[in-house]
């Protein structure tokens, strides 16, 4: 329950900054983006066992980049802001084509249909980086971790960009740039970290060679 209330309290002052910057509630797309986000994060957390939950809330002791969500919520609420009085009341950049925020719409799904997944392979999935000892921390080698090594960052990079296009803000999704450069980091930093301290990690990466996109990185 405090999970699920964490997650309606998120989604309910994302959609206040989203429309009050807006200035109005009748945007169709906004409303389907926001329904799309709280529906997966809810069934996912929902999903998880209860041991993840706990770790997604309160990450144990130990580890490193504890703040990296202090640190992506700026660009996050940014982005809605931007949306909000890009689409709401002042027209900056707000000619994306309904075609083209479909496609983002339906791309933002699939997007968090791969975090969501990545999140269900991988019961140690904190917020964190960290060894999670206490829960018998081991490299994960099924669901999309076949293929990738971090679906998650990607996932939500795509998420990112895709859910800014389907609001209709061109502008909007200039913000991915930092977006994903703080991801990007985070995954170095986590690959080094792991390599030293996780057990079988290294091996890993000589049979999963991608980080986020096969053949490109």
């Amino acid at each position: 329950m405090p999970a699920v209330l964490a997650i309606l309290g998120f989604i309910a002052v994302c959609a206040t900054i989203l429309f009050t910057a807006a200035g109005r509630t009748d945007l169709p797309f906004f409303w389907a983006v926001i329904a799309v986000i709280g529906a997966f994060m809810l069934a996912t957390i929902l999903s998880v066992d209860r041991e993840l939950r706990r770790e997604r809330m309160r990450p144990g002791a130990g580890g490193i980049s504890r703040r990296f969500r202090m640190m992506m919520m700026p660009l996050i609420v940014g982005s809605w802001i931007v949306a909000g009085l890009d689409v709401g009341r002042f027209h900056w950049s707000d000619t994306v084509p309904d075609a083209v925020q479909i496609v983002g719409l339906v791309t933002l799904i699939a997007a968090m249909a791969l975090a969501s997944w990545a999140m269900r392979a991988n019961r140690f999935f904190s917020p964190v980086i960290r060894i999670q000892s206490e829960r018998g921390h081991h490299v994960v080698r099924t669901g999309p971790y076949r293929f990738v090594r971090h679906p998650g960052y990607i996932a939500t990079v795509i998420a990112f960009f895709f859910g800014t296009l389907a609001f209709g803000s061109w502008l909007a999704t200039t913000l991915t740039i930092p977006y994903a450069a703080l991801f990007l980091a985070r995954t170095i930093v986590e690959e080094r970290y792991l390599r030293e301290h996780l057990d079988g990690y290294t091996d890993y990466t000589a049979v999963v060679r991608a980080r986020w996109v096969p053949g490109v990185w």
